[in-house]
């Protein structure tokens, strides 16, 4: 999908917004008829009945009316996709869209787009005419096209799958680890790192914070401290979005099989926040590292890799990547010194923690050898044999001179116990210690 830059007039903004109240509002209808229904009830309306009292609802209102009829169908079309792929998408049942925040429509059968020059294009929006956008890849050919509005920035993309990049043919096999110190530590010993905001960014963000809580609540004050906010978050997440775009290029024409650490992004970053009942620990502390983490593009990284090989990504299990020995097959979790030392020790082998996360990511494997002799630090203490010779009643014990009889201490002057059976190696050890 080929996303621009749009550049609306003051009065094109307004009708934009227009736009996406109406498909909004129609979504809101969609979800409320589906949400009305229970066991008994007939069934909630399909695409094509919504579509007819869509019509009737446009004769009837003079707001609906004056919008779109193809940005509003479209949203109840998208509707329709979105509650029969309920079960395979993971979003689950469809939910509300709520304004400020679920900002945008679609539009299909009508997709004019003309170039201006080198550097702008313009694409012909429904009763609102030609807008302009930033013209940055090639000019694409598509059917239809989606108009956002998020963090203070309209954007246009176009619905077109591009074509996978061709392998390059070498077979070569890459592993990637992923951290929040390193984004992407490579199997060859390089370190890619997501660019975040700088230390003025941040300072400013933090003053905006401050100016938009002291702000009376509803002014226009507080509106435009938090227009400023989301100016400089919109700027870390173009950032974001554009490192992953050119380091999941870079990935798919240099290598062959790209192998991702399996991680379970969405609950490695769930709130600890706990209930009234149950409060969790160190929230505060695991909402800062969920936020670390989420700012690093893991999700995304992978995702546009796999957009752009398909069929060359891997996943590899995640556990022991960190802890296995990439030299010798050795887990042992005292090997990891810190968050960047990794010394072997079982043959003291040293790299670098992530690097050899990676290179085992690459191998294809998380588990390693780990000799049987290695135990946990946790195990119970085991019992120590007693090495008392059990006889029968009346007979005498003969010892050697070195005081052996056998490969077991027998001592003199123990009398035997009546109605013992004679010794036997298949007898548990304790049993010498609970009679003595």
């Amino acid at each position: 999908m080929s996303r621009f830059r749009l550049y609306p007039t003051s009065g094109q903004g307004l009708q934009l917004l227009e736009h996406c109240a109406h498909a909004r509002y129609a979504w809101n209808l969609a979800v409320e008829q589906h949400a009305h229904w229970r066991p008994g009830r007939r069934p909630a309306p399909g695409f094509a009945e919504q579509c007819r009292q869509l019509t009737e609802a446009r004769r009837e209102n003079d707001w609906l009316r004056l919008g779109s009829v193809n940005v509003q169908q479209q949203a109840l079309k998208d509707f329709a996709k979105a509650k029969s792929a309920r079960f395979g998408s993971g979003f689950g049942e469809p939910t509300w869209r709520r304004k400020h925040q679920h900002e945008g429509f679609r539009v299909t059968d009508t997709c004019d787009v003309e170039k201006l020059n080198r550097r702008w294009a313009r694409v012909k929006v429904p009763k609102i005419g030609w807008v302009r956008f930033r013209l940055t890849t090639p000019l694409p050919k598509a059917k239809s096209y989606r108009v956002t509005y998020r963090r203070g920035q309209w954007h246009v993309a176009f619905a077109l799958v591009p074509d996978p990049l061709d392998a390059p043919g070498t077979g070569e096999v890459i592993g990637i680890d992923r951290g929040v110190t390193i984004t992407a530590a490579l199997s060859d010993g390089r370190a890619l790192n997501c660019p975040q905001l700088t230390v003025k960014e941040r300072a400013q963000i933090r003053k905006h914070q401050r100016r938009a809580a002291r702000a009376p609540k509803g002014s226009e004050k507080k509106a435009a401290e938090y227009a400023e906010l989301a100016k400089l978050r919109a700027r870390e997440v173009n950032r974001r979005k554009d490192w992953c775009e050119k380091t999941s290029t870079m990935l798919a024409r240099t290598y062959d099989v790209i192998r991702f650490e399996k991680l379970d992004i969405k609950n490695m970053t769930a709130s600890a926040r706990g209930t009234v009942d149950s409060p969790g620990r160190n929230v505060p502390q695991k909402a800062g590292l969920n936020r670390a983490i989420l700012a690093q593009g893991w999700g995304l990284l992978r995702q546009r890799t796999e957009h752009k090989a398909p069929g060359r990504v891997e996943d590899v299990p995640a556990p022991y990547t960190s802890l296995r020995c990439s030299a010798c097959g050795w887990i042992d979790k005292n090997s990891r010194k810190s968050q960047a030392e990794f010394v072997c020790s079982h043959c003291g082998f040293t790299c670098n923690a992530d690097t050899n996360a990676a290179t085992n990511v690459a191998a294809g494997h998380a588990e390693g050898v780990t000799p049987r002799r290695q135990r946990s630090s946790a195990r119970e203490p085991q019992p120590v044999r007693a090495g008392i010779l059990f006889v029968p009643e009346g007979e005498d014990v003969k010892t050697t001179s070195s005081g052996q009889h056998g490969d077991v201490v027998a001592t003199a002057g123990v009398p035997a116990l009546a109605g013992l059976p004679p010794y036997s190696r298949l007898q548990p050890p304790w049993l010498a210690q609970v009679l003595f």
